[in-house]
């Protein structure tokens, strides 16, 4: 499985970071954590709530990452599908994703 560089790892952030000012106001800020081919997203609300929302997959290609939802019940990530109906896509479509479902469900 490939291992994103710190090249990679670091414009990640800053693009979901930027998506997230821009198309999800309610988020105060994003906390990405890089762990081998993962980087694992929690988002934090304006009252200083924090909670998990997914983990990316990186493929190879800088523009692709794979997509799982963060499954409070077990605390694991489950592989997700894009409203494209495909397992991968881009950083900021997966982002869109979990919170469409996360930040309609009661807590993150």
């Amino acid at each position: 499985m490939p291992t994103p560089s710190e090249h990679t790892r670091l414009p990640l952030e800053a693009r979901l970071g930027e998506h997230a000012r821009t198309a999800w106001p309610q988020l105060e800020q994003l906390h990405v954590r890089h762990r081998g081919a993962f980087a694992y997203v929690e988002a934090e609300l304006a009252d200083g709530e924090r909670g998990k929302l997914m983990r990316l997959r990186y493929t190879g290609a800088v523009g692709r990452w794979g997509f799982a939802l963060h499954c409070d019940s077990s605390d694991r990530h489950e592989g997700s599908l894009l409203p494209t109906g495909s397992p991968t896509g881009t950083a900021a479509d997966a982002l869109d994703r979990a919170c469409r479902l996360r930040l309609a469900a009661p807590g993150i």
